[in-house]
């Protein structure tokens, strides 16, 4: 989901706040939370997850091509972790699905079915 996509639906859902107030609220929360991030701070969304930095150390890596040793600098990773109801919802059983015969209209279904009578013994 793209960022227009997600102000699309916030919109759908609240259709009495202008868009152009949807789109700058969804701007300051990604702001902000970029904001924190970048201060080292930790993000906790509840019920969805958790934003968090993590920090590689510095290597030495090899370059692919030449074999080269490479001097990798630290770095920071951004790491996200699951919350319990969002793992409860991508782990859910899916609903069942319809059986054919109940999709189908009753006159395709009509003209299928090959009468008993019919069938030589």
């Amino acid at each position: 989901m793209t960022r227009s996509e997600l102000i699309e639906r916030i919109a759908a859902r609240a259709p009495h706040v202008p868009r152009r107030e949807l789109e700058a609220i969804v701007h300051a929360v990604f702001d902000c939370m970029a904001e924190a991030l970048v201060a080292g701070k930790r993000i906790e969304l509840r019920g969805f997850g958790v934003f968090s930095l993590r920090t590689r150390r510095a290597r030495t890596g090899r370059n692919p091509k030449t074999g080269q040793s490479v001097s990798v600098p630290e770095r920071r990773t951004l790491s996200f972790a699951a919350g319990k109801e969002l793992r409860a919802r991508l782990n859910a059983p899916e609903p069942r699905k319809e059986p054919v015969a109940a999709v189908l209209p009753s006159v395709a279904l009509a003209s299928a079915v090959v009468p008993v009578t019919s069938v030589a013994r």
